[in-house]
């Protein structure tokens, strides 16, 4: 028997206009695993992510966090009831230093009066958080925890993103297109990084136009067409041209595919 998914999505409808971007969606994700989402372009992946984190208000639709009902407001609702993403933007400060990013908008005040009254911020226990959780996810090249991000490599950018996103994210970590600007040495590294992520327990949504690597690191595939989830599919059993076709309407699913 299965066991009961952290994070679920059911019958999802959001219409802008005449236009349909979702269409009773449907959406799970179990405990410690790598759920990759692909889809054309216009499939309605992105919208079903906004509906997921609270960027987008569902127009209809159920979504349940460890089983429980959930609404979120806005995308500080999701991070607050455990969800976090990765944006393909990365969402950082360039002039802000990485310890700074790691805590933006979760700044550590002091104890005591300075903290409550003067609003002071406990810069070294931030910084020394902020070393642990890189150290934790092997992110050791970056040695000076003060330097802005604007001086960082692109790979070490979306390492700084990740390590904020798995110090935070208790429940659900969504990474939206995180190798799409990077190399293939910086794509390596940050492929290893969502595995070391996974390793942890924390289930991963992996957002990505690129095959290879959904197949290498994906355990399960959710493939996204004309606004709802036509099928799931096992990186194992099927190939890159199958989840192409499927994407594109070329082939219709088999029935096993069908059972999230």
């Amino acid at each position: 028997m299965r066991p009961e998914p952290v994070l679920t999505a059911r019958g999802l409808v959001k219409r802008y206009g005449r236009v349909v971007a979702l269409g009773s969606a449907d959406f799970d994700l179990y405990r410690g695993e790598i759920l990759a989402v692909i889809g054309d372009n216009g499939a309605g992946k992105s919208t079903l992510i906004k509906a997921l984190t609270g960027a987008v208000t569902p127009d209809g639709g159920e979504i349940r966090l460890d089983g429980k009902p959930v609404s979120f407001d806005n995308p500080q609702a999701a991070r607050d009831a455990g969800i976090e993403t990765v944006y393909q933007n990365l969402a950082l400060s360039p002039a802000l230093s990485i310890a700074d990013n790691m805590f933006l908008g979760r700044e550590i005040r002091r104890e005591g009066v300075l903290g409550s009254a003067f609003r002071m911020l406990d810069k070294p226990k931030m910084r020394r958080i902020a070393r642990e959780k890189l150290s934790e996810l092997g992110l050791m090249t970056i040695q000076n925890i003060d330097q802005p991000v604007e001086t960082l490599s692109g790979g070490q950018r979306q390492g700084v993103a990740v390590a904020r996103a798995a110090a935070f994210g208790s429940k659900v970590v969504i990474m939206d297109e995180p190798t799409a600007a990077l190399g293939v040495k910086e794509s390596r590294r940050v492929l290893d990084l969502i595995l070391e992520v996974r390793s942890r327990g924390l289930p991963i949504v992996l957002i990505s136009h690129n095959m290879p690597h959904v197949f290498e690191i994906a355990d399960r595939i959710h493939v996204h067409r004309l606004g709802r989830r036509l099928c799931v599919i096992d990186p194992k059993t099927s190939t890159m041209s199958d989840a192409v076709a499927l994407m594109t309407g070329a082939r219709a699913p088999e029935p096993e595919m069908l059972a999230a």
